[in-house]
């Protein structure tokens, strides 16, 4: 790395205090009235492209809305944003800077074509050329397939076949719905109901997509994947061409019967009534779309109170701005309160503090009892008390956003938030996998046969520990006096050193990428009294030293998950520079001189007044205080899904500002009573001011 002069450390306490309260500002100008924090998770182009696909599938293009809106207004300005998202190649990719996708190349086309565009319009012309240039649209991916079978322009023969009838597998089978991942477990049921049921609206040849095929024999076979064991692709294959044997001849005698119980399987975790409500099945967007389309070919009338709530659960996530519509893939007010509450306490904030209180309160009124399907690998005392993402999903709550929620209820203080916390901790504890980590849904195992089924191509069709939730529960487990020596915490740092890369960083299974794995991966046991100086943090914290950028910021694009050779290179973002600067704090200490320009950038590029109503450097009209982040730094499936979290900007470099002002403050207290070196104990003390 190249020589730097160093940040005049007197100065960069004094910009970060302004900055400190700019961001507290602006953070507090978000909450909303009844103490919650929410901001937009932003996806990319098949959000729109699907919904637009799926109204036409179930024959809603030009019916009115739910909400009495004329159908036709509001898909057009869902098209008008699609078409705003399309490449110069012509192609639409998953985030920005990624390459083009033929999955969502074809659907963005298909969905246009749809909407009135003619293909020989320079953008279809272009858009046409990409999926052509990427082997034609025979090798899209299972869930595009899907929609591309319900439009009438491939057999279901070229669709994974799902029978219903899983329903019905035994616990012990290795394909049991308790063993795949809860977000695939919320779409194959459904998906099973339409494979069984093949609904297919078809419509003129002019609307359909012909042109981009390339091998018409191709265009009626299941698509065969090349990655993964050929052994068990191949043995795979043979039970679904078995399986549509089996579907040519009606299926098995309990067919009627298992798309019932299917059915009620998903209406039981779709309900606003139940004793754990949600806001649609799984609360997120495939599965909510793919019930529209299940009720549909069930013969389901559309003013049904339950297709008049599935419409207005996912219709809820539309955001209209400038005359053009986006959807969101779900809401994340829970995860977003729980790290805007957890940085507030990172500056010193706890229950005195209103804004604190009130979002402490809001989190508690949130905690979720109820015993989901989580409940299926654990004993049955095994008590409730965790927390989901969203606004409304009492049968998935997450170790991930428990562990967050749990250590910010216990800094903030309160009685009912520290029994809250506590009841999370023990939750979070009987969650605890085999070995030793923490997956997101479940306790489980990995089973890398499961990703070699053909409906496995999303590339998480399990939910195995990771390294990032196991550091952040460990970080949150250090906050309720958990460390070292307990048999729950020595477990998990032994997990988490098995999944270090050869440099010393970690992957990361849920933000973008090995600066987000690193950051938790190392905080958390730090916390639970590892020492810095133990060699696998040392080289964890050298290699985020060599990849910081020269001017003190850090970067990482997604393009990380493809090519390792990208790990920790890309845009500087104020987030992943924020991940880093935390995790150089708390190896090497807040004095550390890439920390304090990792810092110093956050202060320098942190939107100003002026700045504020400049859309050049403030495109999503941020309030002053917080930063400009463009780039996608969250992840939904490697390879597949990625999200920006538009709130992810402001709450982090807040949190990492917090946290070195207030080691700096310590320091400063330890001066003063004659400690002589502060430096080697402030790392893991940093932040800790306001333990109960």
């Amino acid at each position: 790395m190249e020589d730097h002069s160093r940040v005049d450390s007197n100065l960069l306490v004094n910009r970060l205090r302004t900055a400190e309260r700019g961001a507290l500002a602006a953070l507090v100008s978000l909450q909303r009235n009844d103490g919650h924090f929410c901001g937009e998770l932003e996806g990319d182009s098949i959000l729109q492209s699907e919904y637009l696909l799926m109204k036409w599938a179930i024959g809603q293009e030009r019916a009115p809305m739910v909400d009495g809106r004329a159908a036709d207004e509001i898909l057009g300005q869902i098209s008008s944003y699609l078409r705003t998202q399309q490449r110069p190649d012509g192609g639409w990719g998953q985030y920005p800077g990624s390459a083009a996708d033929l999955s969502s190349t074809v659907k963005g086309y298909f969905a246009l074509k749809l909407a009135g565009d003619q293909a020989n319009s320079p953008h279809m012309m272009r858009a046409a050329e990409c999926v052509r240039a990427m082997g034609g649209a025979e090798h899209c991916n299972s869930f595009t397939n899907f929609y591309l079978a319900a439009l009438g322009q491939i057999p279901w023969s070229a669709v994974p076949t799902i029978p219903p009838e899983v329903v019905y597998l035994p616990r012990w089978f290795g394909f049991h719905l308790s063993k795949v991942s809860a977000w695939s477990r919320t779409m194959i049921l459904p998906l099973a109901i339409a494979s069984a049921l093949r609904p297919t609206r078809e419509i003129s040849p002019g609307l359909g997509i012909d042109e981009l095929f390339l091998d018409q024999r191709e265009r009626a076979r299941l698509y065969r994947r090349s990655d993964g064991s050929r052994v068990w692709r191949g043995m795979f294959g043979a039970i679904d061409r078995a399986l549509k044997i089996a579907e040519r001849l009606g299926g098995s005698p309990w067919r009627s019967r298992a798309i019932a119980d299917a059915f009620d399987w998903i209406m039981r975790r779709a309900s606003q009534d139940h004793p754990a409500p949600t806001n649609g099945l799984g609360a997120i967007f495939p599965p909510m779309v793919y019930v529209q389309i299940v009720m549909y070919a069930l013969g389901i009338d559309r003013d049904d109170p339950r297709v008049v709530r599935a419409e207005t659960d996912l219709d809820a996530f539309f955001i209209e701005e400038g005359g053009m519509i986006h959807i969101q893939p779900c809401f994340s007010p829970v995860w977003d309160t729980g790290i805007a509450l957890y940085a507030m306490n990172d500056c010193g904030l706890d229950a005195h503090n209103l804004s604190a209180a009130r979002a402490a309160s809001w989190l508690v009124r949130k905690e979720c009892v109820f015993r989901g399907d989580w409940a299926d690998n654990c004993t049955t005392e095994t008590p409730g008390g965790g927390w989901f993402f969203e606004y409304e999903n009492g049968w998935y709550p997450d170790c991930d956003d428990t562990a967050m929620v749990a250590m910010a209820l216990i800094r903030t203080g309160g009685v009912a938030a520290q029994a809250a916390a506590r009841r999370g901790v023990a939750w979070i504890l009987a969650m605890q996998n085999d070995d030793g980590g923490w997956a997101a849904f479940d306790r489980t195992r990995d089973r890398p046969i499961l990703e070699c089924v053909p409906f496995a191509d999303h590339n998480a069709m399990q939910d195995p520990s990771c390294p990032d939730i196991t550091g952040r529960v460990l970080e949150c487990l250090a906050w309720h006096g958990m460390r070292v020596g307990d048999t729950a915490v020595d477990r998990a740092i032994a997990y988490i050193k098995s999944t270090q890369e050869s440099e010393g960083c970690f992957f990361g299974r849920w933000g973008v990428n090995y600066i987000y794995g690193t950051w938790q991966s190392v905080i958390g046991p730090i916390r639970c009294g590892v020492s810095q100086r133990e060699p696998w943090i040392m080289q964890a914290g050298d290699w985020i030293r060599s990849i910081q950028q020269s001017d003190g910021a850090f970067g990482e694009s997604a393009d990380s998950y493809i090519d390792p050779s990208l790990k920790g290179k890309g845009v500087a973002t104020a987030s992943q520079t924020a991940w880093a600067a935390m995790i150089l704090q708390a190896v090497f200490g807040d004095h550390d001189e890439s920390l304090e320009r990792a810092l110093d950038w956050l202060a320098q590029t942190q939107l100003t007044a002026s700045d504020a109503v400049d859309s050049t450097r403030n495109p999503d009209g941020d309030p002053p205080g917080s930063w400009c982040e463009l780039e996608f730094t969250g992840t939904g499936f490697p390879r597949v899904f990625y999200l920006r979290y538009h709130l992810y900007r402001l709450y982090f470099p807040l949190m990492a500002i917090g946290r070195f002002l207030q080691a700096r403050k310590i320091d400063a207290q330890r001066s003063q009573n004659g400690a002589v070196d502060s430096k080697a104990t402030a790392a893991p003390l940093a932040g800790c001011v306001n333990a109960s």
